[in-house]
């Protein structure tokens, strides 16, 4: 086992085949979550592939785990790979393949907090001023740029998780009301408040698709926009406008917060924003803010 490679002598397994068709299907998942899933199970499975999944047992996942510990895999790997494995064995529940899951019994070492990666203001407004600027592509309905700008406005003037965006049904949106309803992770429902801009952004991209029913963001076909093409619609547009490649949607959510927080809003007023169960969760922004004036307080004051 290796973790300076990804596996590359794992046989075809039809149980992981079936669990990654079942994400891709609830269109969620980002296409690097689901590669990152697909790497993860294999990576187990170069470690342990002789026994069935309904033999495993606790003991052979703390094995697992101390073997990458060993290798001073990162926590974050560790903890993702563990992700990937706990989502598989639920599937193998709800597939009657397994009656129990038990890497519930597993320990894992705790995740090092690491600062998020946000956008500054004018990066921001950089990136929501793309869609539109590049040339027509004759096989482009011209809704599809109003579409990616009313997605990327609403991204931001909301902080919505990729999965809460792709979910919304336009039934969600309360124009009166400048409000949108999501239903966030443990299928927790928030009503959030959209911005002038995003409402102006999605009344213009309703008027150009003829929206009036059923899922707010669709594609060519009409169908509910999934998550992968949102994802691959922001990698283009970052490319376009001259960001960071490596930055994500869930990047548009820390800087709706980190830049919440800048301007004076209250921290809880943010968690309560983000969906988010713990406040310990939303408290890391607030070392965003911090790091940034101890960067100001050093580069401005004559004795820092």
């Amino acid at each position: 086992m290796t973790d300076k490679h990804s596996p590359t002598s794992v046989p075809p397994d039809p149980w992981i085949e079936g669990f990654l068709e079942h994400l891709e299907k609830r269109n969620n998942y980002s296409p690097q979550t689901l590669r990152a899933y697909q790497q993860g199970l294999e990576h187990f499975r170069l470690f342990q592939p002789a026994l069935a999944w309904k033999e495993l047992t606790a003991d052979h996942f703390r094995a697992y785990l101390l073997e990458m510990m060993k290798q001073e895999a990162a926590r974050a790997t560790i903890r993702l790979r563990f992700a990937a494995l706990r989502s598989f064995f639920n599937y193998l529940i709800d597939q009657e393949e397994l009656s129990t899951n038990v890497l519930k019994q597993v320990s894992l070492p705790k995740l090092e907090k690491s600062l998020p990666h946000y956008l500054t203001i004018p990066q921001v407004t950089e990136l929501l001023t793309t869609p539109g600027k590049e040339k027509k592509s004759k096989q482009a309905p011209l809704w599809m740029a109003a579409r990616d700008c009313a997605i990327l406005e609403l991204f931001y003037s909301s902080g919505l998780r990729l999965s809460e965006l792709v979910g919304i049904d336009l039934s969600h949106l309360d124009l009166l009301g400048a409000t949108v309803r999501v239903l966030g992770k443990g299928s927790r429902e928030r009503i959030l408040p959209v911005g002038k801009m995003a409402l102006e952004a999605i009344a213009h991209y309703r008027h150009l698709a003829k929206i009036t029913t059923g899922p707010l963001f669709i594609n060519k076909s009409r169908k509910r926009l999934s998550a992968t093409a949102v994802w691959q619609m922001l990698k283009k547009y970052l490319r376009d406008a001259g960001l960071p490649a490596s930055l994500s949607p869930h990047s548009l959510r820390h800087s709706f917060a980190t830049h919440l927080l800048d301007r004076g809003a209250h921290l809880r007023s943010v968690q309560s924003l983000l969906g988010h169960a713990s406040l310990s969760t939303t408290q890391i922004y607030t070392h965003v803010t911090t790091e940034r004036l101890k960067k100001a307080y050093k580069a401005a004051h004559p004795r820092a």
